[in-house]
């Protein structure tokens, strides 16, 4: 063990990558903690191997949306084919007003079976599973909101109000309290969906949600199957229940399916999830990789210095094989205490991580005991590598040509370490012009006009009263609100510009063939959501001039829809009549807006219509559009206003900047995670470089001092180790552009809106790399130049 360590204090430049790979390899374990987290979603379900979520796909887009089912359905499964479900569970997602004497917040509820506890086996710190949720106004919560409202977690028996559609409020009793659940797709199917209380089915009647029935197509389902069964069974035996049991217009429209929880996580919004793993997967790799090939490198250059060693040992009696045991030993001791220094850099930067990545990691201990396979794998594989060549070549040298310090009988393997360090600058090039374009397309994401404007807005959810006396309230409280200084204007509406909440409605003019129809997303809006947004006409009114009385039978439309309609000039739409699918109603088109992004920016536009939430009695949110300057003072005066007016009501904001943000989750976790990998991967370049840079220095001294003693310039000498480097890098530059460019290519495939690739981020990067380089080597070897060659000719 001594001679082991006395053999490792020469290797300085090794030990410094012993630092400088912990880095990396820290970061590989960072990157694939997250990366294992996600894959565990709904893993811990109890019988998450055979439980589905009812998707449905419909003929007519209209109808409903593809994640949620027919209300009865699930239901009807367990009833109809036992001999194929083994359970269900549906429910209906509410977001109102919770309250524990002055503690009001807006809360998400899940109103659903009382299957919730013992079909998925959630651990609970009180309470019985089989019984928690069999009283109408039981309640089962989380052990976080347990101690928002009462500082514990011991609350069986206590009470929390809650606040119907109607803004009357009833005391549901604690009656199970969960424990920290990992992630999961039945608590939050999404990451707009966090639920922390959850209510009886029969609870839906005190919110006086109409849910029941075969027409209803906007509930949750969820089956486990019977041990065996394939998911094929199950959709034809759902294909047979809406049959026999929806309306016609369900059952010709409706195809449910199932998709296995385990891969529902992952492949939601077209596996968007997943990808984002597959890239953090890939970049976390190729910084393992040059970390680890930088370690081999220096390992394997450093060994030639220790040719007379060698030769010493050999000649007092060292055996060969004591020798070769001594290589490996402080090759895969080094990995082993970079490793180590890893965990202990993991331990340190997981609070860094988890916030750049907008998830919790996993605490060490959380990891399966198999984990400790990985990392032992690394450093028997990393430390085998890099001590092969000492341990076996170097030991085999005669004693008398080994003491001379005489490779004669070695040929060096120069091209290998330059390949080394040339796949670590592809790698590093790689991953930088990656982060230059993941940057330019999120620039793009969030930097690029959506056709309105989000400065300055604010949006809040308000108490539902869906009643044509609820709407007339609001739009009292909505004029009271608008005669504040700090506000510009102010809208009442279902949904906000992000794309999430929307329905499809099928439009066609009066007149017209009935089956020839347009869908287009539908928004439920007052006359001032476009004023409030700034939203630019092409043509006509937002359903009526500025100061007019809306007409609850006026629609306004987008470009994209009126064009379907066949109005190629918006102008020539105004005043046309148009029906909805379904419907007897006639509407007349009031305005044309001009096309603007209904969500993010990574689908294309899509039609649109507005109708007024007169007509539709739906409302969600107001939006605020405050004058700029005092934003804190302008939150202040709004909050006053909503306690003076919706006494009850917690005034729970949202800028809509930040709200638009969350739509490009996984991209903005991919952008931060290269921005960090960038760092690393210059870092160990460098290293890499520098350490390579030393050891040519040392071993062509006497080169350069016969080169100075014959006139060589300083120039002359550090022209010698640019050429043995730059030629790699420009190689490796060449090879990394085209590999850069189809991985790019591909990732930007998937948006409907994406930069073009173009030759900036190759230059900049390629030469900025170049760059840092050349200096490197300067610096290097300018103090070798300017030296006086005597001493070093003397020491040779």
């Amino acid at each position: 063990v001594q001679v082991t360590f006395d053999g490792l204090r020469p290797l300085d430049g090794v030990v410094r990558w012993a630092v400088g790979g912990s880095a990396g390899i820290a970061f590989t374990l960072l990157v694939g903690a997250f990366v294992w987290s996600q894959l565990q979603v709904n893993e811990q379900l109890k019988h998450a191997d055979r439980q589905y979520i009812i998707q449905s796909r419909w003929k007519d887009p209209s109808m409903g949306p593809s994640l949620t089912t027919a209300e009865p359905l699930p239901l009807a499964l367990k009833r109809e084919y036992p001999q194929l479900v083994a359970n269900h569970y549906h429910w209906d997602g509410i977001t109102s007003n919770v309250s524990k004497g002055d503690k009001v917040f807006r809360e998400g509820i899940q109103v659903g079976d009382s299957t919730f506890l013992t079909m998925y086996g959630f651990k609970l710190l009180a309470g019985d599973a089989g019984t928690a949720l069999k009283d109408p106004f039981s309640a089962v919560v989380t052990s976080d909101l347990a101690k928002k409202y009462f500082g514990s977690t011991d609350v069986i028996g206590q009470t929390l109000s809650i606040q119907n559609f109607s803004g009357s409020n009833h005391d549901f009793i604690i009656t199970a309290v969960l424990a920290d659940q990992p992630q999961n797709s039945v608590m939050s199917v999404n990451d707009d969906n966090r639920n922390q209380v959850f209510l009886p089915f029969a609870a839906s009647k005190f919110f006086n949600r109409q849910v029941e029935g075969w027409d209803r197509t906007y509930l949750l389902g969820y089956v486990e199957l019977q041990p065996g069964v394939s998911p094929a069974e199950v959709d034809r035996a759902m294909e047979a229940l809406v049959k026999k049991y929806a309306p016609p217009f369900v059952a010709e429209n409706l195809q449910p399916y199932v998709v296995s929880l385990k891969e529902y996580y992952l492949a939601a919004d077209d596996g968007l999830v997943r990808k984002m793993l597959y890239a953090l997967s890939a970049t976390a790799l190729f910084i393992l990789l040059m970390a680890l090939i930088n370690f081999i490198n220096m390992a394997v250059s450093h060994s030639s210095s220790r040719i007379k060693e060698i030769g010493i040992r050999k000649v007092i009696g060292g055996m060969r094989s004591q020798l070769i045991g001594q290589f490996l030993v402080e090759s895969i001791l080094l990995v082993f205490l970079a490793t180590l220094l890893s965990l202990v850099i993991y331990v340190m930067a997981a609070p860094f991580f988890s916030s750049m990545l907008g998830a919790k990691l996993p605490a060490l201990s959380s990891f399966p005991v198999y984990f400790i396979a990985y990392p032992a794998t690394l450093v028997l594989v990393t430390g085998l590598l890099a001590g092969i060549y000492p341990a076996f070549v170097l030991s085999s040298l005669k004693s008398v040509d080994a003491v001379k310090g005489k490779l004669a009988s070695i040929k060096e393997n120069i091209f290998l370490r330059k390949s080394f360090v040339g796949f670590q600058f592809v790698t590093a090039a790689v991953v930088l012009i990656a982060a230059f374009i993941i940057s330019q397309q999120m620039n793009l994401f969030l930097g690029r006009s959506l056709g309105f404007d989000k400065e300055y807005v604010i949006a809040a959810q308000v108490p539902r009263d869906w009643t044509a006396d609820g709407v007339k309230k609001m739009e009292d409280i909505r004029h009271r609100f608008k005669q504040l200084p700090q506000v510009q204007e102010l809208t009442l509406s279902y949904e906000l510009p992000d794309g999430k909440n929307s329905g499809s409605a099928d439009m066609f003019n009066q007149g017209a063939d009935s089956t020839n129809t347009k869908t287009a997303q539908m928004l439920f809006t007052d006359e001032h959501y476009a004023s409030t947004y700034n939203m630019p006409m092409a043509a006509g009114n937002f359903f009526t001039p500025e100061g007019g009385v809306a007409d609850s039978f006026k629609v306004v439309v987008n470009e994209l829809q009126s064009k379907a309609l066949g109005y190629a000039d918006p102008q020539d739409a105004i005043g046309k009549q148009v029906r909805l699918a379904g419907s007897p109603v006639v509407f007349t088109i009031a305005g044309v807006t001009k096309d603007f992004h209904f969500g993010s920016m990574q689908q294309a536009m899509q039609p649109l219509v507005f109708l007024h939430v007169n007509l539709t009695k739906s409302y969600r949110y107001f939006s605020f559009k405050l004058r700029p300057g005092d934003i804190a003072g302008s939150i202040e005066a709004l909050q006053k206003q909503w306690a003076s007016n919706m006494p009850g009501s917690a005034f729970e904001y949202q800028f809509m900047d930040d709200k638009l943000k969350q739509l490009y989750l996984s991209e903005i976790r991919l952008q931060k995670a290269s921005y960090t990998a960038t760092v690393l991967s210059v870092i160990i370049v460098l290293l890499g470089v520098t350490g390579l840079v030393s050891l040519s220095i040392q071993k062509r001294m006497r080169e350069i001092g016969v080169r100075k003693v014959l006139g060589s310039p300083v120039f002359g000498i550090i022209s010698l180790f640019l050429k043995e480097f730059l030629g790699v890098m420009l190689v490796a530059g060449i090879i990394a552009c085209p590999i850069a460019y189809l991985m790019m290519h591909h990732w930007l495939d998937g948006y409907a809106y994406r930069i073009d690739i173009t030759v900036i981020p190759f230059l900049v990067t390629i030469g900025g790399l170049l760059l840092v380089t050349i200096l490197l080597i300067v610096a290097q070897t300018i103090k070798t130049a300017l030296a006086n060659p005597v001493k070093s000719l003397r020491s040779e």
